[in-house]
C-alpha cells in the first residue's frame, strides 16, 4: 500500500491518496480532496492497471491523466503526477521517495 498527501499549491487544496496492490495485480485507489475538480475526476476511477499508468506505452494515455484532462482546467496541477507515483510504489514499480518542486519568482 501507497499513500501521499499532495498540496496543490497557491489553490490551497489537499489531495489524500491511498493506492493499494490487489490480488490480480491492478491497484485500488481510494483519493479524497478538498479540490471539486479532483473529487469529480475520481468519483468513477477507483482501479487502474499499473503498468498502463505509468506511461505512455502505445501511445496509450494513461486513465488518471484522461480523468485529469477531462475534469480539471489547470494543466499543471501536481495531483495527478502523485496518484500516478503512489500507483507506482503500491505496485513495487517504484520506490518511496518524496518529490518536490520548488518555484521562485
Amino acid at each position: 500500500m501507497a499513500k501521499a498527501t499532495i498540496d496543490a499549491g497557491i489553490c490551497g487544496f489537499i489531495t489524500e491518496v491511498t493506492a493499494e496492490q490487489m490480488e490480480d495485480g491492478r491497484t485500488a485507489l481510494t483519493v479524497e480532496s478538498t479540490c471539486p475538480h479532483i473529487t469529480q475526476a475520481f468519483e468513477e476511477l477507483h482501479e487502474v492497471e499499473p503498468f498502463s499508468e505509468i506511461g505512455f506505452f502505445g501511445g496509450q494515455m494513461p486513465s488518471i491523466l484522461t480523468a485529469h484532462h477531462q475534469t480539471c482546467p489547470h494543466a499543471a496541477c501536481p495531483v495527478f503526477s502523485g496518484v500516478i507515483k503512489a500507483v507506482e510504489i503500491s505496485a513495487g514499480l517504484a520506490l518511496p521517495k518524496n518529490v518536490a518542486i520548488t518555484l521562485e519568482k
